[in-house]
């Protein structure tokens, strides 16, 4: 075989951008692979935006079912998002006896056991190195260059519209909804930006890495996931204060018979190796038991990381092809996984530091009375900043704790809430060590 063809369905921004580098970088792409790579269709319902790529003549149509069924198409890569089409797409390619790429991690997340399976069984490849962390290769390094290691431990900052949205608020002060209306101007966040702020996205991302790291489709539906939009400024400067930074965090850790799974916003110690993670930038920090910490930074999303990614899939099961041999490999990376279960740790056996802010009457007795019933609870308080009364007359008491159960901190918080001393939902952040 002297050339191998491709597909793309779904002709957006992440399309346009692994279409142009498949046509620009032709030929280092030919010179690392060993043969030609050629860009055969491209089908999309949109047939007149200009993307700011010209296709060869006869490329772009709106016949997907054609280039799902075309004998002479080797690798299909899917680029429209969602879960539906998607997964339909996706599937009949596999069927059909054709090599996919994807960058869905909405799909691989909730769905992926099944496409995993139907792929093993057309002895085909589904690739999805795009689907995590853009321009990042985090994919490749789970599966492939830590392979050798029993993870301990994954943190990352998987959102690049949350992380903007926090970096602005910190470094200017902005409120959050100013905040996400700058990054809706800018594109960085769509309108409204639900799945990314309220940590769905990052969710995501998290059960893939998951996944790979164990061999083991994660249950989605138990990963713990929370949004940042109650935070705000004074929660930022309080944190500083304190010496943390917040970010949205992706935490996952080997606990031996569970895993701990959590997606939410959480104070960083300043010289954390994720702390200086700001903008629209993404990074994972990956522990294995041999190898130790790794960390893995970039561009997060956006046209080119995110086809740079999905054009490394390609020229990988590219490579497969030309060496004939076994074409196929476990989607996860692990040859031996049958019957295995991954079980997520429920959110309320975590154990770790928490922040609160109350926002208090100003009358004595208010501080011992909170701090009483923290106590019931055996939450004890490391550090406490008390700030003047505010516009509407309350008083911002803030709190550091030990390390305490999830599940006592939030028996304590609801007790509280209840009481007419506090004015308002009291403010609780995890808090990493």
């Amino acid at each position: 075989m002297k050339q191998v063809n491709v597909g793309i369905i779904g002709f957006g921004t992440v399309g346009a951008g692994t279409a142009e580098i498949l046509l620009e970088n032709r030929e280092i792409i030919r010179k690392r692979v060993g043969l030609d790579i050629v860009l055969k269709r491209v089908a999309d319902l949109d047939l007149v935006s200009d993307r700011g790529i010209s296709l060869p003549k006869g490329v772009l149509s709106n016949d997907s079912n054609g280039l799902l069924n075309d004998p002479e198409i080797d690798i299909v890569v899917e680029l429209i998002g969602g879960m539906t089409t998607a997964k339909s797409f996706i599937s009949t390619a596999l069927k059909n006896g054709k090599h996919v790429v994807t960058a869905n991690k909405a799909l691989l997340a909730e769905h992926g056991s099944e496409l995993y399976e139907i792929a093993k069984k057309a002895g085909v490849n589904l690739a999805y190195e795009a689907a995590v962390g853009g321009g990042m290769p985090v994919i490749g390094a789970l599966r492939d260059g830590l392979a050798a290691n029993n993870t301990l431990k994954i943190i990352g900052i998987l959102n690049g519209t949350s992380n903007y949205i926090l970096t602005r608020m910190s470094k200017e002060g902005l409120p959050y909804e100013d905040a996400v209306n700058g990054a809706i101007k800018l594109g960085y966040a769509e309108d409204p930006p639900t799945l990314d702020v309220n940590g769905t996205d990052a969710a995501h991302k998290l059960a893939i890495l998951i996944s790979l790291a164990y061999g083991v489709p994660a249950p989605f539906g138990s990963i713990y996931k929370e949004g940042i939009d109650r935070l705000t400024p004074e929660d930022i400067l309080f944190a500083d204060q304190f010496g943390y930074c917040i970010k949205l965090l992706t935490i996952a850790q080997n606990l031996g018979d569970e895993i701990e799974a959590r997606v939410h916003p959480a104070m960083l110690p300043k010289n954390h190796m994720l702390a200086n993670v700001n903008e629209a930038f993404n990074a994972v920090f990956i522990e294995g038991d041999y190898v130790g910490p790794t960390l893995y930074y970039g561009q997060g999303a956006g046209r080119m990381p995110t086809g740079s990614a999905v054009v490394s899939d390609i020229m990988a099961i590219a490579r497969k092809i030309k060496s004939n041999a076994d074409k196929t490999s476990s989607p996860l990376g692990f040859a031996d996984s049958e019957g295995q279960t991954i079980k997520i740790q429920s959110i309320k056996n975590l154990k770790t530091a928490y922040y609160f802010r109350f926002m208090a009457v100003d009358k004595p007795g208010v501080l011992s009375k909170i701090s009483g019933i923290l106590g019931e609870r055996n939450i004890s308080i490391s550090s406490v900043i008390q700030k003047g009364r505010d516009a509407d007359g309350a008083v911002p008491i803030v709190m550091l704790t030990h390390e305490a159960y999830e599940q006592d901190v939030t028996e304590a918080l609801a007790m509280l809430d209840k009481l007419d001393i506090l004015k308002d939902r009291t403010m609780m952040i995890r808090v990493m060590g």
